[in-house]
């Protein structure tokens, strides 16, 4: 088959929710205003409070600008999906997904390895804190883990692009990678290593944090001040971490190695955990764990309630 942008493919996952597709559109279109909503209202609290304009909160700026890029690259597609007879995208719409897709992933995955390095010092290393983690440093890492994320997603587009396809059918409700490598014509070798090697380098991630996590344990249980530090900006990010990590993971090895058949409903429930939990977990959690974003936002809201009054 010619990869053109006249290939239609024909996405199923929506197919068993067509009876009630109304009511599905006025949830997801909800959840959809809700994570705008949410995700908004802390980049602007950040940007706009000068006492809020430490690294930690420019790596949760970032990490609430990744959350709406990657509702912006699910919602509006399954909005129009859901309003249509049939789940239908172009072959370049279809790369274009997979492209913000994986962007999105792991630019969570980069974002949140860069926070726990930001508290390891915070905590473990405090008197040399402002001297390792300076203004120029944070913007470097903001600005490495966004481009680094395009370029390895751009890298995994290109290797699925230059696949000859020999079918439509997409089981999913939005395009991924392996749906759409699963319809290639030829052997996949090169894609499948890629994916191995993506997908052993992000673990290492993980692991890395889950490490610095434990030094971070143990220094906290110097002083009440070091616990209390922890339980406001350690304790989210693990949150955040294991929703994240538990979701991908599954989808990763469903979409490896599991059925095209059984457990269609979980399957989709867990593609789509990732990309619409924690756009709207991370700001809520942050935001009411710690205190000097709750007191401004707060501060805030009752500015505006005196002046309606």
């Amino acid at each position: 088959m010619d990869n053109s942008t006249e290939t239609l493919f024909f996405l199923q996952g929506l197919n068993e929710t067509m009876s009630t597709k109304h009511a599905y559109f006025a949830v997801t279109l909800l959840a959809y205003l809700f994570t705008i909503l949410v995700n908004l209202t802390l980049i602007v609290t950040i940007i706009l409070e000068k006492t809020l304009q430490d690294p930690m909160f420019i790596f949760l700026c970032s990490l609430c600008v990744n959350g709406l890029f990657g509702a912006c690259t699910l919602y509006p597609k399954i909005l129009v999906d859901l309003l249509s007879d049939f789940s239908v995208t172009s072959y370049a719409a279809c790369l274009s997904q997979m492209l913000a897709v994986y962007t999105y992933i792991i630019c969570e995955v980069n974002t949140l390895t860069v926070m726990a390095y930001d508290r390891y010092i915070a905590i473990c290393k405090p008197l040399n804190y402002h001297s390792i983690i300076t203004p120029q440093k944070v913007m470097k890492l903001v600005l490495i883990t966004w481009l680094l994320s395009a370029c390895e997603s751009a890298f995994a587009m290109g290797l699925v692009a230059r696949l000859p396809l020999c079918g439509f059918s997409i089981d999913k409700i939005y395009c991924t990678v392996w749906a759409v490598v699963k319809l290639s014509c030829v052997d996949t070798i090169i894609n499948n290593i890629y994916g191995t090697a993506f997908s052993v380098f992000h673990f290492l991630q993980i692991i890395l944090i889950l490490i610095s996590y434990v030094n971070i344990v143990k220094a906290s249980m110097r002083s009440q001040e070091d616990r209390n530090k922890f339980m406001q900006t350690c304790l989210p990010h693990l949150i955040s971490l294991t929703n994240f990590t538990v979701a991908v993971l599954f989808d990763l090895m469903y979409a490896r190695y599991g059925s095209s058949t059984r457990l269609q409903a979980l399957s989709n429930f867990m593609s789509l955990e990732y990309l619409v939990i924690p756009p709207i977990l991370n700001p809520l959690i942050y935001g009411l764990k710690m205190n000097q974003i709750r007191r401004r936002i707060f501060r805030s809201c009752s500015q505006k309630t005196d002046v309606l009054k």
